[in-house]
């Protein structure tokens, strides 16, 4: 499958230009990104991800290298708008992106500003709230909702713009288990579905090991790219950055080292569950 993200000896420093710049955020990045693919972005704070994930968008251009996504360059500003339209952007504090007083206001604001005509208006706006289990609140106040459910309706806004990508920046940051809970699975329902590309950031180990694949930075670099089960495996150098790993992957770690005979790569409960099971009988 083709890439719609690709990552070329990307460096970054604020303030490159003066004569006292910053130390390099990015150090030399190399990624690529399938169409379709789900891809969780790791690393503790400080590490880049944040910063990586602003030069998918254009928020943010490279101090040399370089960023091209479904095949426009993020650094030529003449195509920022055309880049927003494929590869749109949700934050942390969905309160801060949120500009309407009416649900469905909301989640059309970008496709009036576009100049789409009403009724393919209405029909994406719709299909966006249900995309994200929201249809019901489409005449609420965004301040009647909680934490997960103005998160979803950031969602919506950039599903009604049908991009084919969508980069996630610690979504659930400020949110309880249950709205972090609302949060990913709207966000898989789409890539399932809609085949959206998802390039998530976070820090929870838990959302990360429900992507395809795993990038994990540290001092602005990539030091692991895989699958979850492997990435997860690597238990000491995760720890050594100040990472987690997912509490059943821990325990098949530490059930390894006693001399157990057991999977290092379990990352689910119910593969756990069943690799108990088989030690015990």
């Amino acid at each position: 499958m083709a890439n719609i993200i690709e990552i070329r000896n990307l460096h970054f420093r604020y303030d490159a230009d003066s004569e006292n710049p910053s130390p390099e955020i990015l150090k030399g990045i190399n990624l690529d990104i399938k169409k379709g693919e789900f891809v969780a972005v790791l690393g503790h704070n400080g590490s880049g991800k944040s910063t990586l994930a602003k030069h998918l968008n254009g928020i943010l251009t490279a101090t040399s290298g370089t960023v091209t996504v479904d095949g426009i360059d993020t650094s030529d500003e003449t195509k920022l708008f055309e880049l927003r339209q494929r590869a749109g952007m949700v934050f942390q504090n969905p309160d801060n992106q949120i500009v309407s007083s009416v649900v469905e206001e909301d989640v059309a604001f970008a496709l009036e500003n576009l100049g789409v005509p009403y009724e393919e208006m209405r029909q994406r706006v719709d299909e966006a709230l249900k995309a994200v289990n929201m249809y019901e609140y489409r005449l609420h106040s965004p301040a009647q909702l909680s934490g997960g459910q103005k998160q979803r309706v950031a969602i919506a806004g950039i599903i009604a713009m049908r991009p084919k990508c969508i980069i996630l920046d610690e979504p659930t940051a400020m949110l309880d288990p249950q709205g972090r809970k609302e949060v990913i699975s709207a966000v898989r329902k789409m890539n399932r579905e809609y085949e959206i590309t998802i390039v998530l950031i976070t820090h929870y180990m838990d959302e990360a090991s429900k992507c395809d694949r795993v990038v994990v930075m540290d001092k602005g670099n990539i030091i692991l790219d895989n699958i979850p089960e492997k990435v997860f495996s690597q238990v000491e150098l995760l720890r050594k950055i100040g990472l987690d790993v997912p509490q059943v992957t821990e325990l098949c770690y530490e059930l390894k080292k006693a001399g157990l005979d057991i999977s290092p790569e379990i990352i689910s409960e119910e593969e756990c569950v069943k690799a108990l099971l088989k030690l015990l009988n």
